[in-house]
């Protein structure tokens, strides 16, 4: 059973021209609002005539709106084809999508001989610069994932992506194409780790999948606390949502820390359930079926650290991902137990499918008081709720600071991972008072703003966000790069602002 499902990635590589087609290439054609040609159409010898391509767009209704396509035959040269696909107005989002398209047509041509994929990212729309590689390499990465686990050979894929830009020799172009690979990459990563199935996928197989991939960074540490650790440091919610299960929690914490960095050290929590049963709460059948996707953001912060360290930004960081099994069992928690979390706070429990705070509580705790953060991120598929208020595509964004919420919303806008800021509203504070406890962990709704209400003491006085990623840290269908399956949201928002420096304060530019 492999370690990891994905298929390899094509090479990607940044032309400044056109190369000279062979019969098994496929080439894209970005057609803006209106059927708006690029102008290299209009050069002497055009790969393809531009009458016989204004010619198919009308046959076929395709006036450049964003992910439409038309595919058009070279007689005599299967499967070499050209693909026109729409762009739009030609933004980022535009882009991704038209990159995302024309990767997934191509594929489908790959199984008829082709090999190459020529991209072109200038447009009638829009110049290409930096963003728009970044955006166009990640894309065309993302969109051609695919985890497998069947016994059936892989069908056949493109070997190559050529991504044409006239800037190619940029050193920014260069770097902002390295820059999306290696995001990609990550990104691909957290995707494994989400899509894994939980009959392997345990808190154990969690914990080595990361010492495995991050301890060959010289510039990282791995340390795995597992339940003698856990009782040691008082982790009481972790041990709880654990204890039911016959794969005991862990602790996974993976630190970068170059050698030259400021005072600044952000901290990002990831929810790490390996799977949820709900416990005695228990989920009915149709709940549980996702749920060996319920530690994606676990997955999105182990990968941030990744990608951090092989970009070699000069930020330290650390991911905590407290991991467990919610599974039903005899010595599984219970309804009115009362659990004291790291650093003495405790909590009623009233739901034990109230799970996610329980132990991002204690990597709240454990990361301002034992870790030496100055900031706090957490990430977690925590409530229905938000998936209710905000669908599948946008994630809840709570925080403390405004500074830090305008730019992590900046920073999710520019890596295509929108957020909307949520309020974090005092009046529904008394729902969470308990009679025994310091506060109940199932208040009740609003469920979204609820639940980051009883992680904000957790956080004490330090900047906190909290992103609640229930609805796109999975997908039912492709969209764009994002497959069907886990997404890895999160984590390229991430990234973007630890590249940002991590600003906590400040104003900051966010894109609507």
């Amino acid at each position: 059973m492999p370690a990891a499902g994905a298929a390899p990635f094509p090479r990607v590589d940044v032309l400044a021209d056109l190369p000279v087609l062979g019969p098994d290439d496929v080439l894209a054609v970005p057609v803006g609002s209106g059927s708006e040609l690029p102008a290299w159409l209009t050069a002497p010898a055009p790969p393809v005539s531009p009458e016989l391509l204004s010619g198919a767009l009308a046959d076929t209704g395709n006036t450049g709106r964003v992910g439409t396509v038309t595919n058009v035959p070279i007689p005599g040269r299967r499967p070499r084809s050209v693909v026109a696909v729409g762009i739009g107005e030609g933004g980022l989002p535009d882009l991704r999508t038209y990159v995302a398209t024309a990767v997934r047509r191509a594929q489908t041509l790959a199984e008829h001989g082709a090999r190459r994929l020529v991209l072109p990212l200038d447009s009638a729309a829009a110049p290409a610069g930096a963003d728009e590689i970044r955006a166009a390499v990640e894309a065309v990465l993302l969109a051609g994932y695919r985890f497998r686990m069947t016994s059936k050979p892989p069908p056949p894929r493109l070997d190559s992506v050529a991504v044409v830009v006239a800037d190619a020799g940029d050193p920014a172009v260069t770097s902002a194409a390295r820059a999306g690979r290696v995001s990609a990459e990550a990104v691909a990563w957290a995707r494994d780790l989400v899509n894994m199935p939980s009959n392997v996928k345990n808190p154990a197989w969690l914990a080595q999948q990361a010492v495995d991939r991050l301890a060959e960074h010289p510039h990282v540490t791995v340390t795995v606390l597992g339940p003698d650790d856990l009782r040691a440091g008082g982790f009481g919610g972790v041990l709880a949502v654990g204890g039911g299960s016959a794969t005991p929690p862990r602790l996974i914490v993976a630190s970068y820390r170059p050698p030259t960095t400021g005072a600044a050290h952000p901290v990002l929590v990831g929810k790490g359930i390996t799977f949820d049963t709900g416990g005695i709460s228990i989920k009915p059948n149709a709940g549980m079926r996702e749920m060996k996707t319920d530690m994606a953001g676990g997955a999105a912060v182990l990968a941030t650290v990744d990608a951090a360290a092989r970009l070699g930004l000069p930020v330290a960081v650390t991911a905590v991902v407290p991991a467990a099994e919610n599974a039903v069992s005899g010595s599984s928690y219970r309804p009115s137990d009362v659990v004291r979390h790291v650093g003495g706070r405790t909590t009623e429990v009233l739901n034990t499918d109230a799970e996610g705070r329980m132990v991002l509580a204690d990597g709240l705790a454990y990361a301002r008081l034992e870790l030496g953060a100055t900031v706090l991120v957490d990430v977690a598929t925590l409530t229905g709720a938000m998936k209710v208020a905000l669908g599948t595509k946008n994630a809840g964004l709570f925080a403390t600071s405004d500074g830090l919420a305008d730019a992590l919303r900046t920073a999710g806008a520019h890596a295509g991972e929108p957020l909307w800021r949520m309020p974090l509203a005092e009046e529904y504070g008394d729902l969470l008072e308990s009679t025994v406890a310091d506060a109940n962990n199932a208040p009740g709704n609003p469920g979204g703003t609820t639940a980051a209400l009883f992680l904000r003491p957790f956080a004490g006085d330090l900047p906190w966000a909290h992103l609640d990623v229930a609805g796109p840290a999975r997908a039912g269908s492709d969209d764009a790069e994002i497959v069907k399956g886990g997404t890895g949201f999160g984590a390229r928002t991430l990234l973007r602002w630890l590249e940002a420096g991590a600003p906590v304060e400040g104003p900051a530019t966010v894109l609507d």
